[in-house]
């Protein structure tokens, strides 16, 4: 959806042959991904995003991409609005390309890229036309130690041990947290075990969520992102929940 930002007769210019038309923003997300979760310990950091893109209520496209790998040192998750999100992507990529260009050895670490998202978000919020996202970045800093750290839409931004989005923010991060105090000296296979189980919860109660996710590492000797893969599930709880008929 779409509001003008102008006001007054739209027609004709002064020249005849060219049609002034109001600036439109958008009002609210079409295309949308439901949450990303983050883990940071003492190894590395992991992160996970499932692959459902929603029209509305439809679970129209599963097997978008929500993970991106920016550069040897960062992993991003976007949530809201996937458009806006590419959008992102495009930017990160260039700056990827202009450092490599550039050869001379120094790149954007986890935290530069986490403060240069904070005020992108902030400058288009300001603008009154947000981009629709928060973001999740994981990765290191020029030191190789773990970051991982959030921001969203109007540019509040944090770093955390754990963070996650959407309604991933109401389940899967007391999960999270609650594995974090029971683990302080957490690795990273733990890690992903832990989201794993985070993601199967979210696709039993998020109806915006999909058994169908990746998970993305950033680590002393790692920076990847897994293929597409599924948790095992068990529908037979569904007859345990009562009053409900």
């Amino acid at each position: 959806a779409v509001v003008s930002t102008q006001s007054g007769h739209y027609g004709r210019g002064k020249d005849e042959g060219t049609t002034v038309s109001p600036k439109k923003h958008t009002m609210q997300p079409i295309v949308t991904g439901t949450s990303v979760l983050g883990i940071r310990t003492k190894e590395g950091v992991v992160i996970a995003a499932d692959t459902l893109g929603s029209y509305g209520s439809l679970a129209r496209f599963r097997d978008i991409q929500r993970l991106m790998k920016v550069n040897d040192s960062t992993i991003i998750g976007g949530f809201g609005d996937y458009a806006d999100f590419q959008f992102l992507m495009k930017l990160l990529r260039q700056q990827t390309i202009d450092d490599e260009v550039v050869g001379d050895g120094v790149y954007r670490d986890a935290p530069a890229i986490h403060n240069w998202l904070r005020c992108v978000l902030y400058n288009r919020r300001t603008k009154f036309n947000p981009l629709w996202n928060t973001i999740v970045v994981a990765g290191k800093n020029y030191g190789g130690e773990p970051y991982l750290g959030y921001v969203d839409k109007i540019g509040v931004a944090f770093e955390e041990k754990t963070v996650a989005t959407g309604f991933g923010s109401y389940i899967a991060l007391p999960m999270m947290r609650k594995a974090m105090d029971e683990n302080p000296d957490m690795g990273v296979e733990e890690a992903k075990a832990v989201l794993k189980r985070c993601l199967r919860v979210l696709f039993y109660r998020d109806c915006r969520s999909l058994n169908r996710f990746q998970i993305g590492v950033v680590s002393a000797g790692e920076t990847s992102i897994s293929e597409p893969m599924s948790a095992d599930t068990d529908w037979s709880i569904g007859a345990n929940p009562s009053g409900y008929e």
